[in-house]
């Protein structure tokens, strides 16, 4: 069993859809031709799941499950001039990814709305690396 598949095995307690959420979120990353989805657990902290290109900066996306007052959330992270926030949901981090000003997003639930919004940001973000889906039924448009 990989790290990452112990890792979803444990996460056993899910009354707010977090690990939904996650799951979807790591289907997205996994849809992505031309990257790499990795796993680094940095226990207790957080544990990342992070789309690398095969060429350019580091990562396209990094999904990180942290945990705050026992419950736990998502922070998924991009660089800031590879999306659009058009409903300004996430936070402007200046260095906050990798030493480079990202966009970061908070999920305490699986609300699919929310999750869907993610969804879309990580699909920019493989389109700013110029990589392509695998062709899932994920809605990329949006209105502004």
């Amino acid at each position: 069993m990989t790290e990452l598949a112990a890792f979803i095995e444990s996460w056993t307690d899910d009354q707010n859809g977090v690990k939904k959420a996650f799951l979807r979120l790591k289907t997205v990353l996994e849809g992505l031709q031309g990257a790499t989805v990795n796993f680094i657990p940095r226990p207790p902290a957080s544990y990342s799941l992070r789309a690398e290109p095969h060429r350019g900066r580091p990562v396209i996306a990094m999904v990180d499950v942290a945990t705050l007052d026992g419950e736990r959330f998502l922070s998924v992270c991009f660089y800031a001039d590879t999306i659009t926030d058009p409903e300004e949901r996430g936070d402007l981090i200046p260095g906050g990814l990798l030493s480079q000003d990202g966009y970061c997003f908070d999920l305490d639930s699986g609300d699919d709305e929310a999750v869907d919004y993610l969804e879309t940001r990580i699909l920019e973000a493989a389109n700013a690396f110029s990589l392509p889906d695998d062709g899932q039924d994920t809605e990329v448009d949006e209105e502004d």
